[in-house]
């Protein structure tokens, strides 16, 4: 039966002699740790193993004697065996004969015939299994018997030009005894280890993810809190809420949502909390229902660190800008989450869910978890600028407001007022406490969506829709037309032509598209002011 042998065969070459039997093996060498070649099939072994110091080489029973075969090359007087010679290995062949030595092709006769040896191949560099002595070295891939792996090996009878092997057996067993300490070495330390009852390990520290770079989200969070607040409202009335602020200026103005503090604004008590922990009382400076904007200050700022946050322009913001949110979501203070803008301009009508008038913005919307607690902190770019005010969420159950009772947690639809109109806004409430709104004094259905806003028929308590002298009097609008657009906006309802309306300033110039009996036209108009809630 024949196998694959990786290396080369030579044949006998005809009219040869054959080569003298060797010598026993040195039976004074030690053997070698028992090695299970990788390469080359290996037959059954015998209950005994590989490399069993009996002094015969073979653990196992005799085979059969091989028959001798001629050398490759003619015959010479062969240089004498030597018991001590180093092993040989073969760089044409490729396969050695199992006996440690002889001419490729003869077979190594000993007492050990029938027993697998290993062989090592000059090419691969990986040790090989022969086969039971048959005899047929180079044919088969089976080499001659010889002594186990590693025991001192046969002299060669070949030819005397076959390069020793002694140097590839003594690496071979260098290689071994060094992964044997190796190994050694290995089980010491995690002995060591485990003196602690432990097997956890340490993870060395990255000096590039600790330096927390400008720019990372660690770092603006770093710059952040300490001038991000916490606000606790109390009303009269037992009402009371938490929410967020964040120190506008270095009087200690804070910036927040009207719904955070609207139930403390009547007489109730306000108080501000660091992320230090130090905590202030404050009061309300004013308020904008419709923007949903509100200024407090402390009233005894000594000791407090107030170190304003940098505002951002939020008309420069563009779709895909990543965001950090800073607040305290069901009371959690300085909770820290991250996103993106996921969409601008958008249209929100939001209520504080305390039956007030609703607020109305053209919001940034971010995918940040935004939660119950939030409103009213910031929300920043990936420099750390302030791009708005967190004010909304749309939620999975009934209602769209943070302050809602019905509200339900975060589903990644958030809304932010754009920093830069409610700078506007609390800039005038600094000034003179009352926010200001641009108008186009007329009434329009609030219900109606998809085709635009209507001019209702009638206004608050039988007034007319369109009030007489006012900006969209002037402008020639009637109750009953439709505006599409304001601009290059498209208008789709009420609340989307207020939210539009309040981006801009009183005295601003628009241009109103509208629709009446199924014409279209457009008019140019000036925004008429109006002060205070009303």
């Amino acid at each position: 039966m024949s196998t694959e042998n990786e290396g080369s065969a030579v044949p006998p070459a005809p009219g040869s002699h054959p080569a003298p039997p060797a010598p026993h093996p040195n039976p004074a060498v030690p053997p070698a740790p028992d090695y299970e070649p990788t390469a080359g099939s290996r037959p059954t072994a015998p209950d005994a193993p590989i490399g069993t110091p009996d002094g015969t080489g073979s653990p196992g029973a005799p085979g059969p004697a091989p028959s001798a075969a001629p050398p490759a090359q003619p015959p010479s007087t062969p240089p004498p065996a030597s018991p001590a010679a180093p092993p040989a290995v073969s760089a044409s062949a490729g396969a050695d004969d199992g006996s440690g030595g002889g001419a490729p092709g003869a077979p190594g006769p000993g007492p050990d015939a029938g027993q697998s040896s290993a062989w090592w191949s000059a090419e691969g560099g990986q040790p090989h299994g022969g086969g039971p002595g048959d005899g047929q070295d180079g044919q088969s891939g089976q080499g001659g018997p010889g002594g186990p792996w590693g025991t001192a090996p046969v002299p060669s009878s070949g030819p005397s030009e076959r390069k020793p092997r002694g140097l590839v057996a003594a690496v071979l067993a260098a290689v071994l005894v060094a992964g044997g300490i190796g190994g050694g070495i290995g089980f010491w330390a995690a002995d060591q280890e485990s003196d602690g009852d432990t097997t956890t390990v340490s993870a060395y520290g990255n000096p590039k993810t600790e330096s927390r770079a400008p720019g990372s989200v660690s770092s603006i969070a770093n710059k952040t809190l300490p001038s991000v607040v916490t606000i606790e409202a109390q009303g009269n009335n037992g009402e009371s809420g938490t929410g967020t602020g964040f120190v506008y200026d270095k009087q200690g103005h804070i910036l927040t949502n009207n719904h955070v503090v609207a139930s403390a604004a009547d007489n109730g008590k306000l108080t501000a909390t660091f992320s230090n922990g130090k905590r202030y009382t404050a009061q309300v400076v004013g308020r904008a229902q419709g923007y949903d904007v509100a200024v407090v200050k402390l009233k005894n700022a000594s000791g407090a660190k107030l170190d304003p946050l940098p505002l951002g322009n939020s008309d420069r913001v563009a779709v895909g800008d990543a965001t950090v949110a800073i607040g305290a979501p069901f009371g959690l203070s300085g909770t820290v989450t991250t996103g993106i803008v996921s969409a601008k301009n958008r249209p929100v009508a939001s209520s504080d869910g305390g039956g007030g008038n609703a607020s109305y913005m053209s919001a940034l919307q971010t995918d940040a978890s935004i939660n119950p607690g939030n409103s009213g902190g910031p929300l920043l770019n990936a420099d750390g600028g302030v791009i708005g005010i967190n004010s909304a969420i749309q939620s999975a159950g009934n209602g769209s407001g943070l302050g809602e009772s019905q509200q339900s947690g975060s589903i990644g639809l958030g809304f932010a007022i754009p920093i830069n109109q409610a700078k506007n806004v609390a800039e005038q409430l600094i000034k003179t406490g009352q926010p200001v709104y641009p108008v186009i004094e007329a009434t329009v259905n609030m219900k109606d969506s998809s085709s635009g806003a209507t001019i209702a028929s009638g206004g608050a308590g039988g007034s007319p829709a369109v009030v007489p002298g006012g900006p969209a009097d002037k402008a020639g609008l009637k109750s009953g037309d439709v505006i599409t657009k304001l601009d290059d906006t498209v208008i789709d309802s009420g609340p989307t032509l207020i939210s539009e309306i309040w981006t801009h300033q009183p005295g601003d110039k628009v241009t109103l598209t509208y629709k009446r009996g199924g014409k279209v036209s457009k008019v140019d108009l000036t925004l008429g002011k109006r002060k205070g809630d009303s």
